[in-house]
């Protein structure tokens, strides 16, 4: 775990128990409560329990995956204590925002991970990456905001069409091309049984509902990539003209 400040903790060991440890030394207790997105991991909600602490969960920006500041501001309460945000797929969190909303409120802030990779598997995925961006036509690339350096650690599309029933008959359509996709966030955190609570997030359901991660990773050719590309578009197509 490194330090960015008084306040503001980056945890390298993301476990439950390394984040539970980084709040209660922040003086996180019980009562208290902390904003954690539900769109990826559940550990930091399960730290926030673990420190006795009640994990209010806040909506996400749908275009990165990453917390919303609007959301985390609209989620403050006189209770809130600290924000929890997370670097989703290896899209950094909007760092900037979040370190101006919690210095007005006086809030602690632990990055779960980092933004930080090795530079030579992290400009393979990179490259990938372009070529899928450039390549795909049948489903929703992923977004990059404007300064930031996407790790890709996760190359994560959204498939048009009705939510989980056409994302999932898609991802088994690739399936039997030998295409292997997989849905990164099955369950959102505040869906689970351990979290469940009556939280409305629109934007946290819609992308669980439609997004796939496809094959990015330093290890795969260009005639894969090819395939993958192909397969889709082939897929997309006949998805988009369904009536």
């Amino acid at each position: 775990m490194t330090t960015a400040g008084p306040r503001h903790r980056i945890a390298s060991d993301t476990t439950a128990a390394a984040l539970r440890d980084v709040l209660v030394g922040l003086g996180i207790r019980g009562g208290d409560e902390v904003i954690v997105p539900s769109f990826g991991p559940g550990a930091p909600a399960d730290a926030v329990r673990l420190a006795g602490a009640v994990p209010v969960f806040a909506d996400i920006d749908p275009r990165t995956f990453c917390l919303d500041p609007a959301a985390v501001a609209a989620g403050v309460t006189s209770r809130t204590a600290a924000i929890v945000p997370v670097h989703v797929f290896g899209h950094p969190a909007p760092m900037e925002a979040l370190t101006e909303l919690a210095e007005r409120h006086a809030l602690a802030l632990v990055e779960e991970g980092s933004a930080v990779d090795d530079a030579g598997a992290v400009a393979r995925r990179r490259a990938h990456a372009r070529f899928l961006d450039s390549a795909l036509k049948g489903v929703v690339v992923p977004y990059t905001a404007l300064g930031a350096h996407h790790l890709y650690h996760r190359y994560t599309v959204r498939v048009p069409g009705n939510g989980r029933p056409d994302r999932d008959a898609f991802a088994a359509a690739l399936a039997a091309r030998g295409v292997r996709a997989t849905v990164s966030v099955p369950v959102p955190v505040h869906r689970m049984p351990a979290h469940r609570s009556g939280d409305m997030l629109p934007e946290t359901e819609r992308v669980a509902a439609d997004s796939l991660s496809l094959p990015v990773h330093p290890g795969i050719t260009q005639r894969e990539l090819t395939h993958i590309a192909d397969t889709c578009n082939s897929l997309g197509g006949l998805m988009r003209s369904r009536p």
